[in-house]
């Protein structure tokens, strides 16, 4: 299970406002950057159990870094080009990894590519500074986001006959579980168009599966036996009679916007408060954070809306073209929620009081950092800023920040940004060596349906093989 540790809550924190037009850096001092460091390729990162090991997923393969001194983080591994050695190898889109113990998942494409190997690989990172490779599950579906707990995968497996989630043993020998899908549920989700219904991302906590599945919503699913997840309840989304009558290029429009856009979801140390985050563009503007209280899970009640920040004056909250400030990913401690929002940066709140949640800490830098998630780890976070949207030049660094109310400072290290260089052997195959350069990741979290778009694919309907 993830580590669970609380964090008490900080008051009388100001947060500076987003000054008019493209703003520059603003924090609520003293939240600002500890230290970077520069890792190509970069987008998920998760926080070992005790908070000085960092995994990051590297679009192809992933690393390790050392936070023993988060002014500083260190590169301690890579191991690029995994799969080289199979058919259609190597993976590609590595967009994610989660870990479980000593047990690290690495899943991929994250979105449909042609003639690609598609897999879940599992490591075992004991020694973070030497992970070995444990076993390789290949799929019929790309992976675009997992989790990983108590030794089980749960991969979003989005087929052309199906939406919905798979389960599978991790370790040496892995081997498919399990799997639930929307039609399980109700077959008329058969004639709604896939970019309105696939499965996005799923956080598992104490036997439940909760399941984003973009314009339908977000589901509650029972895994506590994960060769057969079962039903629970349903906790928001369009109605499938609205959604069936969305052809393709309409579909694919509406899949941008607002209302809809289920794309993130996560739940607090206890399990009864639930987050979800829309991931939308467009004129209807940028998605938020939804709160519910999920302490029936049969009856979910809604609870607070997190607005997203500002786009800055004469800009646009477009995919194309605008300014990206939507919700990305985030993750619960004790009674804070700490938040990532593309450009629009990285911000903490206190949810004490879940039908109120208070910002107690922000920093952006709309031209330079661009977030794809917040992790907490003890006295600091850290924040993985990646490069992705259309026509912005962002360098990917993996971001150390104080927590709210710890006290540390850049000064309390060296705060000095390092770009490291891998060593020989780096690489996931019996030989050669690490590169550093970027491959192949293009498009945000939303991606899974521009890949689609891609391979001319929009069309999918699941239980009709071509949609």
């Amino acid at each position: 299970m993830r580590r669970r540790q609380f964090l008490a809550a900080t008051a009388g924190i100001g947060v500076s406002p987003v000054a008019a037009g493209r703003p520059r850096p603003q924090s609520s001092s003293p939240f600002e950057p500890l230290g970077t460091l520069e890792l190509p390729g970069l987008a998920e990162a998760v926080v070992g159990a005790d908070g000085t090991t960092a995994y990051a997923a590297v679009s192809d393969g992933f690393a390790t870094v050392d936070l023993a001194d988060p002014t500083a983080p260190t590169l301690l591994a890579e191991r690029r080009d995994v799969l080289a050695d199979r058919e259609d190898g190597p993976l590609r889109n590595v967009w994610d990894v989660k870990l479980d113990g000593d047990t690290l998942a690495v899943v991929g494409p994250a979105n449909p590519r042609r003639d690609a190997v598609q897999a879940a690989v599992f490591y075992d990172v004991r020694d973070p500074a030497a992970p070995e490779r444990l076993g390789v599950h290949e799929t019929r579906y790309p992976i675009h986001n997992c989790d990983l707990t108590d030794g089980v995968a749960y991969l979003t497996a989005n087929t052309l006959g199906s939406v919905g989630l798979a389960t599978v043993s991790a370790g040496a020998d892995p081997q498919r579980l399990g799997g639930w899908a929307l039609t399980d549920h109700d077959q008329r989700w058969a004639d709604v168009r896939y970019s309105l219904a696939n499965l996005h991302d799923v956080f598992v906590q104490d036997g439940l599966a909760y399941l984003a599945h973009w314009d339908a919503g977000t589901w509650i699913v029972d895994v506590s036996d994960p060769e057969n997840p079962a039903f629970v309840s349903r906790v928001r989304g369009r109605p499938v009679e609205d959604l069936r009558e969305y052809g393709r290029r309409a579909a694919q429009r509406e899949g941008l916007r607002r209302p809809g856009n289920d794309h993130y979801v996560a739940v607090n140390d206890s399990g009864d408060l639930l987050g979800i985050g829309v991931e939308a563009w467009g004129s209807a503007g940028p998605g938020g954070i939804v709160l519910y209280d999920v302490s029936d899970t049969v009856n979910p009640a809604r609870l607070a809306r997190i607005d997203p920040p500002p786009v800055p004056d004469g800009e646009n909250a477009s995919y194309r073209t605008g300014v990206w400030t939507t919700a990305h990913n985030f993750a619960f401690d004790g009674d804070r929620l700490y938040t990532s929002w593309y450009q629009g940066g990285v911000k903490v709140f206190d949810v004490s009081d879940p039908a109120d949640p208070t910002e107690v800490a922000a920093w952006r830098d709309t031209d330079d950092a661009c977030f794809w998630t917040a992790c907490p780890a003890g006295d600091f976070l850290v924040a993985p800023s990646v490069d992705q949207p259309p026509g912005v030049d962002v360098t990917e660094r993996l971001y150390t920040f104080p927590d709210p109310g710890s006290g540390l400072t850049p000064e309390d290290g060296s705060g000095t940004e390092r770009t490291e260089q891998p060593t020989a052997g780096a690489t996931d195959t019996p030989s050669g060596t690490g590169t550093a350069t970027t491959t192949g990741a293009s498009g945000p979290g939303f991606g899974v349906l521009a890949g689609l778009a891609g391979l001319g694919l929009g069309a999918w309907r699941y239980g009709r093989g071509g949609e």
